[in-house]
């Protein structure tokens, strides 16, 4: 039985992790599955927006499956653990908007997982923490993602007791976007699917690309830097597209160019 699943239908590329028995813990095939699922979905000109989820109602993605820590040599496990953080650094090169769907609890890893996207709809039932502090562990490259969502003091709250949020306090943080019961996840996570699959792709891979690079510059060389790229932008004929479609009071119709 496959461990990730990929299909997709119209316009959204869906991602599932497959290990629902094992809490959808990531197994090192799978992280390779996944940048592989990525790779994929970039290269089809029918996907334009990739949405990410869990097997079953309880867990999104409970992390990196700890048996594995025992079982490979060292030098596997520590390419193992790269190859993690590769697939993190994969979903912000998409050029692709990415939406978590978290069907149910986002742990360890899976928290990584779920900041890693673009968006982030929770079903209400959903605990958000890194509790590995408690298994002798810290994790290290989710800690990354999480104090780039987060100021200081909360994510150290959430690194050192290793406490879990509920998915309402994870919105209020800024973890998560959207949080719903458990009946409308699916239509609420298609609603947004489908909004972000109706922009520009042109405009949405150099929109991205410009968010993550300003995010690490200080603020004067920020804002030079997207001076540069907004010139970029209105040479785009998309940009030419959207205001001839706005002023003449009519729906763009983009070419992705």
């Amino acid at each position: 039985m496959d461990e990730l699943l990929y299909e997709v239908t119209g316009q959204i590329a869906r991602v599932t992790l497959h290990r629902e028995a094992a809490r959808n813990a990531l197994s090192g095939p799978m992280v390779q599955a996944m940048i592989a699922a990525l790779d994929r979905a970039e290269a089809d000109p029918s996907v334009r927006c990739v949405v990410l989820t869990g097997a079953g109602s309880r867990v999104f993605c409970a992390g990196a499956d700890l048996s594995t820590l025992q079982a490979d040599g060292f030098l596997d496990a520590h390419e193992s653990r790269r190859s993690f953080a590769q697939m993190l650094l994969r979903f912000q090169q998409l050029k692709k908007p990415t939406i978590a769907r978290v069907n149910g609890h986002a742990l360890a890893g899976g928290v990584g997982l779920m900041l890693a996207c673009d968006l982030a709809v929770a079903v209400d039932s959903a605990g958000v923490g890194v509790p590995e502090i408690d298994r002798g562990l810290f994790p290290m490259m989710v800690l990354a993602l999480l104090q780039r969502h987060v100021g200081r003091k909360r994510a150290l709250e959430l690194l050192l007791t290793g406490d879990r949020l509920t998915a309402t306090q994870a919105r209020d943080w800024g973890l998560v976007n959207r949080v719903v019961p458990a009946n409308q996840l699916d239509s609420e996570v298609n609603t947004l699917a489908e909004k972000l699959a109706g922009k520009s792709l042109a405009v949405v891979a150099l929109g991205r690309r410009s968010f993550f690079t300003a995010e690490d510059l200080p603020l004067s060389q920020a804002l030079e830097f997207l001076v540069d790229q907004l010139s970029i932008n209105v040479l785009a004929e998309d940009a030419m597209e959207g205001v001839t479609a706005f002023l003449e009071k009519r729906p763009p119709k983009w070419n992705d160019r």
